[in-house]
Order: C-alpha cells, then sequence, then structure tokens
C-alpha cells in the first residue's frame, strides 16, 4: 500500500473531514499510512472504532495506523496505548496541513506520537475547502464546529470543544465553488449549526446565512440543512422555509426525547409542547415538509409512561425519518451517574421506536403513490427526492440530473418509479 487509506465513523462532519484530511495527507505526500476517523457519540461507537484498528493492523502489519476524530480526541491516552496505534491526532490537529506534512516527512521531522491539544481552547474554525463529498451530485460544506451546551448524555462538546462558526463568506465562496463543478444540491453540516453566528461580531443567525447562500448563488439548485436545534430557528430560517423553494421541504430535529422531565434531565432547552408547536408552525408554512428527529430510548430514569411519550411524539408532531438511539452512558457525563435502566430494556423500547419509525416511513411512502417528485439522481437507477425519500428508477437515468418522475410503488423503504 502507498497511498494513505481512510476509515470513517460518525457523523457526516467527521465524514467531511476525512475529505479534507485525504487531501492534505496528498498533498503533503504520505504513504503507507491508515487514518482511523474515530467517533465517541455512544460506547459502541468507541468499541467499533478501537475494533478497526486492531483488523486493520492485522491486515496491514507495516503500515502505520493513524488515529484521530472525537474518541481519539476525548481519550487520547487510551489510544495512544494501544498496541496498534502509530500516532494519535487531536480534532484540532487534524485540519492542519502542517500536521500531515510531518508525518509524511523524515522520522526526525514526525509530530510527538500524540498531538492532541486542549480543544475548549480552540477559537476559530476556518473551514477546510474541499472539491465535493457525498455523491457527484450532492456535495456538503461545515459551517460549524462544536457546541456551547452541555446536555447531560453528551460527550461530544469535549471532542468538538465550544462552538465556533466558519465565516459566511467563506461559506458562500465554497458554495459556488460547488456549484461550478456541477453539484446541484448542498447540505450545510456542523454539530450544531443553529449556534451559527453566536461567536461572530453582531451574531448574526443561522437563516441570515441561508438567506445570503440563496441571493449570492443563484445558480445553486437545492440547499439542504443537516440537524438543527428547533428551539433555536430563528426568524429568518422561518421566512426562507416558507418563501424559499430551493430550501429543500426536509427538516431533521434534535428532540431527543417527548417527556418534559426527561427533557429537564438531558438539560435539553425545549419541552415536548415546544417540539410540536415548532413542527405545527413549520408545517403551516411549508405543507410538503417532511421531520426527520434523532430520539433516545432508555435515558436513565425513564419509566414506561415517560418513554410512551416519545413514542406518542412521533405522531404529534408528525415525524418520518427517525434516528433512534438506546441510551449509553458515557463516562465523565452526569447522566452516567443517574440510575440506569436495564440495558435489555434500552434495547427493547429502542426496537418498539424504530418499530413505529417503519410505520411512519411506510405510511409516508404510501402517501406519495401517484404524485410527481423531482428526484435528484445520485446513481443511474437511485436519486432521492426534495424531503430526502430515496426512489428507485427502473429505467436508467443520468447522475446529477433532476428528473420529474411519478411514484408508482413503494417497497417500505423507498420509493419506486418507471
Amino acid at each position: 500500500m502507498n497511498i494513505p487509506a481512510f476509515s470513517t465513523f460518525g457523523c457526516r462532519l467527521n465524514a467531511f473531514e476525512t475529505e479534507a484530511m485525504k487531501k492534505m495527507a496528498s498533498d503533503a505526500g504520505l504513504e503507507n499510512a491508515i487514518v482511523v476517523n474515530t467517533c465517541a457519540v455512544t460506547s459502541e461507537a468507541v468499541r467499533k472504532s478501537r475494533r478497526e484498528i486492531r483488523r486493520l493492523r492485522r491486515d496491514n502489519p507495516d503500515a502505520r495506523i493513524i488515529a484521530t476524530g472525537c474518541a481519539a480526541q476525548i481519550d487520547p491516552g487510551g489510544f495512544a496505548g494501544m498496541n496498534e496505534v502509530d500516532f494519535v491526532i487531536g480534532n484540532n490537529e487534524k485540519m492542519k496541513p502542517e500536521t500531515w506534512r510531518g508525518l509524511a516527512g523524515e522520522a526526525s521531522e514526525a509530530p510527538d506520537a500524540c498531538l492532541v491539544d486542549d480543544i475548549m481552547l480552540v477559537a476559530e474554525s476556518p473551514g477546510r475547502p474541499i472539491d465535493g463529498f457525498g455523491t457527484r451530485s450532492r456535495a456538503y460544506v461545515q459551517i460549524q464546529n462544536g457546541c456551547d451546551h452541555r446536555c447531560t448524555f453528551c460527550i461530544i462538546p469535549y471532542g468538538r470543544g465550544n462552538s465556533r462558526s466558519v465565516p459566511a463568506d467563506a461559506v458562500v465562496e465554497q458554495v459556488m465553488r460547488l456549484v461550478d463543478r456541477g453539484f446541484r444540491e448542498v447540505v450545510l453540516t456542523g454539530v450544531d449549526i443553529t449556534s451559527w453566528g453566536g461567536d461572530m461580531p453582531e451574531h448574526p443567525k443561522l437563516g441570515d446565512l441561508v438567506l445570503r447562500i440563496l441571493k449570492s448563488v443563484p445558480s445553486l439548485e437545492r440547499l439542504r440543512i443537516s440537524s438543527i436545534d428547533s428551539i433555536e430557528v430563528d426568524d429568518a430560517l422561518m421566512r426562507a422555509i416558507a418563501d424559499e423553494s430551493r430550501l429543500m421541504p426536509h427538516l431533521h430535529l434534535s428532540l431527543q426525547h417527548g417527556d418534559d422531565l426527561i427533557l429537564k434531565r438531558m438539560k435539553r432547552r425545549h419541552l415536548r409542547g415546544d417540539a410540536i408547536r415548532f413542527a405545527e408552525k413549520v408545517r403551516g408554512l411549508r405543507p410538503d415538509i417532511v421531520f426527520g428527529a434523532d430520539i433516545i430510548a432508555g435515558f436513565p430514569t425513564e419509566t414506561e409512561e415517560q418513554f410512551s411519550n416519545s413514542v406518542s411524539l412521533v405522531e404529534e408532531c408528525g415525524l418520518t425519518w427517525l434516528h433512534v438511539f438506546p441510551y449509553s452512558p458515557r463516562p465523565g457525563t452526569p447522566a452516567a451517574r443517574m440510575p440506569q435502566v436495564d440495558g435489555l430494556l434500552i434495547r427493547e423500547r429502542a426496537e418498539r421506536l424504530r418499530s413505529r419509525g417503519s410505520s411512519q416511513v411506510e405510511r409516508y411512502l404510501a402517501e406519495q403513490i401517484g404524485k410527481t417528485h423531482n428526484v435528484l439522481m445520485e446513481s443511474p437507477h437511485m436519486g432521492r427526492t426534495e424531503q430526502f425519500a430515496e426512489v428507485i428508477c427502473k429505467n436508467e437515468q443520468k447522475t446529477g440530473s433532476i428528473i420529474k418522475t411519478v411514484a408508482s410503488d413503494h417497497d417500505g423503504q423507498r420509493l419506486l418509479a418507471a
């Protein structure tokens, strides 16, 4: 093996950063190395990252293995102590070209085996331009990193640091670059994107950025935003949802639970009623909108009645695309010190939530039969609607094209079209 290989776990932002690292490593001339971009969102994510590192060492005994990402940032000593790992690189250091030049240089010039600084001292998120990531039709742009909130279950701020915004000029320039390269859709991504602008003079809001992108890049056909905290949505973003057809009618909400007491114990900033009112208001502005959501099953102290409030929230908010997480205690978080729910019960509740989510998907897909959709083709036979539903086309289409097609059936997970 000559060119570096990458293995990525976790969120879209991690995947975005992998693409940036690939370019920096290639530009530096790094060879015979494997980079594992780890995730720390759950204990299982950390275990998977460690298993992958051990597997990669068995399969590649002569390669240098570099661990980075959130799990490596939070527990650098643990990863440095693995016999399979040669270097541990922090989340801030991994985005610096000089780090990769050092790794590619002579042994005497290489960075320390554990190059991880205090992420809480990082004050800027300049963004790292990449030519595209996702598919040949859809690309992602990082607008923000880190999080200022301290939800009791979440370890991610300790891996990502405090919230830092990418300047609006840099975001718009990157969107222009991607559109010029032929991308039809751009997705704005980050750790807590509704906090964008909070660390800037005059404190602009996410909605201001969205409206600026749409005005400054009129050739951008589809703009999508990733997971948002509904309680932080600003008036400008609501106007964009209502008035801008190029902003896709699909929002993924960071809800986490449907019970007020559990939400308070999670240290969330919204209550159940806030989520329901938000969904109703947005649906009134954009009737064709579809919601996804993150929901945690089995949070400490969760009773059956409290869990049922999460299940019923799916219906009351009209959620379609669910991301269900069985609660996993993260050492160092307040929730890890709370009375825990039995593991078997956590898994059983997660399965019940997933089952409800599957029913919601099937119901939504059934409602689309006979309707015409604008589908962005990601491959010759697969594309996605504006609401992010996957569509399988029987007839071959041009990748990157946007076609009008009628949904003729569904298979329980995807729409089917001619």
